[in-house]
């Protein structure tokens, strides 16, 4: 559910039709007016506007002080933004494109995660890690990963990915203010989805799951990219008498333990979609955690409804690598109903 902000330090727009690249780049513009200590830097975020247009005017409105393009060096990037978070800044980094992240690895895995532990609480590192990640923009290798797996198997990170305008405003204004790192996963392929929005919003809290669609027969949960797929399979589902609820995780890391498992426990079935290949993909882990907390109400095992455990493969072939709801119904069809 979407609620108004009461904040009284942005000021409301009047309505208007959002993509979701827009409600981004308008929770960026309102956090650097309503705090000076946030900055934005990454390869070509400033004059250009970014890949995707998500910095676009920025530039513009707050000067190379605050908004700087740096050099295509990842690991620099982090590691200058751990180094300013530690003098007192908030950077919002962007990693341009979701594998363009890996050079940032060990900055992000050994140092921004573990700085607050290491130093018993002296040092938190508010740095925001923006990246655009996952498939069907026709792209390529390298420019299609879904690497969330990764960052969820990092104690110390904040892993969330909205699906929505709504959320990807609510979210990433919340992310900004976190006094801890923040992985911000951004679906590509949702960056022109549109929503009728007044900013400012504020949506459920950023590390909550949210119950998009009441059913009563399967959990289906989603986050990111595939929950628009989520919702087209349960519209789906209605012709052939099945009753789906849709979940949008939001927050990969934490895990929002009581909203899914209070669903599972209702519907009995549960399955995970996502992207990303299966095998040691982030599907595991809720299949897992799920079964462990809830295993005499399931009357099924916890379904993966994946990518392929295959390198990303070319834009011609990606609509047969990714979950469909065609895909989704015909695994649901492989349990015993009684």
């Amino acid at each position: 559910m979407t609620l108004q902000s009461t904040a009284p330090h942005v000021g409301a727009r009047p309505p208007a039709t959002l993509t979701m690249a827009a409600a981004l780049n308008a929770a960026i513009q309102d956090s650097m007016r309503d705090d000076p200590t946030v900055v934005l830097f990454g390869e070509d975020v400033g004059p250009l506007g970014g890949v995707f247009r998500v910095t676009d005017g920025l530039y513009a409105e707050f000067g190379e002080t605050r908004v700087s393009d740096s050099p295509l060096a990842e690991s620099g990037i982090v590691g200058t933004a751990i180094g300013m978070a530690i003098y007192g800044l908030r950077p919002v980094v962007e990693m341009q494109f979701d594998a363009f992240s890996y050079p940032a690895f060990e900055q992000i895995v050994s140092h921004l995660a573990k700085m607050r532990n290491r130093t018993r609480g002296r040092i938190s590192l508010p740095i925001v890690i923006r990246i655009p990640y996952a498939g069907d923009i026709g792209g390529v290798e390298h420019h299609s990963d879904s690497s969330e797996a990764y960052w969820c198997a990092t104690p110390g990170l904040t892993v969330v990915s909205p699906s929505n305008p709504a959320d990807a405003y609510s979210m990433l204004r919340e992310a900004i203010a976190s006094d801890d790192p923040v992985i911000f996963m951004e679906p590509k392929s949702r960056y022109w989805m549109k929503e009728q929005l007044t900013l400012p919003v504020q949506t459920a809290p950023m590390n909550t799951a949210v119950v998009l669609r009441e059913g009563t027969d399967v959990t289906l949960i989603a986050y990111g990219p595939t929950v628009k797929t989520a919702l087209a399979t349960a519209e789906l589902a209605m012709e052939e008498g099945l009753s789906i609820e849709v979940i949008d995780l939001r927050s990969l890391s934490p895990f929002d333990d009581e909203t899914v498992g209070a669903s599972l426990r209702k519907t009995s079935r549960a399955a995970v979609v996502h992207e990303a290949a299966q095998f040691g993909g982030y599907g595991a882990e809720v299949a897992a955690r799920l079964t462990e907390r809830n295993f005499f109400h399931l009357a099924a095992p916890i379904l993966r409804i994946t990518g392929f455990d295959i390198p990303y493969p070319s834009p011609k072939l990606e609509e047969y690598f990714l979950p469909t709801p065609d895909r989704i119904l015909a695994a649901l069809g492989t349990w015993e109903w009684s």
